[in-house]
């Protein structure tokens, strides 16, 4: 229900974006390359982070990068950040760890610059099973996203 819900937020705005179904989950980078047969620098992961005051942040970066938290936490005007948990993840988001799209969630945005050198890229579809390809200045633009350097 979630990915369709996805699918009609995408619609509803003209995106030419194009959701992937598999077999096989595709929860982590490793995973989602392999099904896609591509690179894990073009699987993006969108990760929830919690500021100091309780905030939820959603983090966009390259599959092969990390987020460094102090950079997330520069950049946010925050003291610190913190990743999320598990029910924190599906609270703020509605969607499990595995499944975050990069957009249709509401929450204040930081994408990687590095991830803005694809013309593609594929990232949470809703669900496990289900990989979002779009590109990622429509990304940037759906979720009025901040384009930053927060990765190591």
């Amino acid at each position: 229900m979630k990915t369709e819900n996805l699918k009609k937020y995408l619609e509803e705005r003209k995106v030419d974006a194009e959701l992937h179904e598999f077999q096989k989950h595709t929860m982590t980078v490793e995973a989602a390359a392999k099904q896609l047969r591509t690179t894990p620098e073009k699987i993006i992961k969108a990760l929830v982070f919690i500021d100091g005051s309780g905030t939820p942040l959603l983090a966009v970066v390259s599959g092969d990068r990390r987020v460094d938290e102090q950079k997330l936490a520069k950049v946010s005007g925050s003291a610190s950040v913190r990743i999320a948990k598990a029910r924190e993840v599906e609270r703020f988001t509605r969607y499990r760890i595995g499944e975050v799209p990069p957009v249709a969630h509401g929450l204040r945005t930081f994408v990687d610059h590095r991830v803005m050198k694809f013309s593609r890229v594929f990232g949470g579809g809703g669900s496990t099973r289900t990989l979002l390809e779009i590109s990622p200045r429509d990304v940037a633009r759906l979720a009025d996203a901040e384009i930053v350097d927060i990765s190591h």
